[in-house]
């Protein structure tokens, strides 16, 4: 077994992956106008913080693992019809201002 291994704490691989998947039915299931995966990546990310920041406080929680699970669903289900707020990259580079000389 790989030393680097021993580091990662399994919570944080479960977190991780549960995140994406999670992430990844919201995009799938969930109908908004516009949508773009990465902002529903960014607040399921941030639902599933909130939640282990739940399990941190102490309040009753529904565990995986090391990773909490049933509020940090709830809360990246709350939190998905802000993703429309976050701000994303232009999809074309906008070209520079040509410069005339007088």
């Amino acid at each position: 077994m790989p030393a680097f291994l021993n580091v990662v704490p399994p919570g944080l691989v479960v977190a991780v992956l549960a995140v994406l998947i999670v992430s990844q039915l919201f995009y799938a299931f969930l109908r908004y106008r516009r949508r773009a995966y990465l902002p529903i990546l960014l607040m399921t990310a941030i639902g599933f913080g909130l939640g282990q920041l739940w399990d941190y406080l102490g309040l009753p929680s529904l565990r995986m693992g090391q990773a909490d699970i049933l509020p940090a669903l709830v809360f990246a289900l709350l939190l998905q019809p802000l993703a429309r707020f976050v701000p994303r990259p232009a999809r074309q580079p906008e070209e520079p201002e040509l410069q005339t000389r007088q």
